[in-house]
């Protein structure tokens, strides 16, 4: 079932914006960063908000064409088996991705988890135009 890893992203992104909240909301009780400060820019959060505020954000760049692909492949009965394994792909690497950019933000490891996810999501979008325009 294609809506599952579609669930299972919606889901990163509510998780990403609670702890998002509750870190913002720590720096704020422990005076890390003054409510004047932060009110017409992000700048001035500490690192770790900040972190954290770049992943959840981040979920609403690439994973948007993930969910534009899946609306669109539904109702056209494109979702097959590979689209669904592949689906599951990108969505893991959108963990691995949150999770290393949230926690130790090594640049290295939050790169490769990026890319992968691309390179998957391009895959499926080929494969998709493909299966349309040649009505495979």
């Amino acid at each position: 079932m294609v809506l599952l890893p579609v669930f299972m992203l919606v889901l990163l992104s509510f998780i990403l914006m609670f702890r998002m909240f509750s870190v913002r909301t720590g720096a704020l009780k422990n005076r890390e960063v003054r409510i004047s400060e932060i009110a017409v820019g992000q700048k001035a959060w500490p690192t770790k908000a900040a972190q954290v505020s770049n992943a959840y954000s981040n979920q609403f760049e690439l994973p948007v064409l993930f969910f534009v692909l899946i609306a669109i492949a539904l109702p056209l009965r494109q979702a097959d088996l590979l689209t669904v394994l592949l689906s599951w792909v990108f969505v893991v690497t959108r963990y691995i991705h949150a999770g290393v950019y949230a926690t130790s933000n090594n640049l290295k490891a939050r790169f490769s988890a990026f890319a992968a996810g691309a390179l998957v999501l391009l895959i499926m979008w080929v494969y998709f135009a493909l299966k349309i325009l040649l009505a495979i």
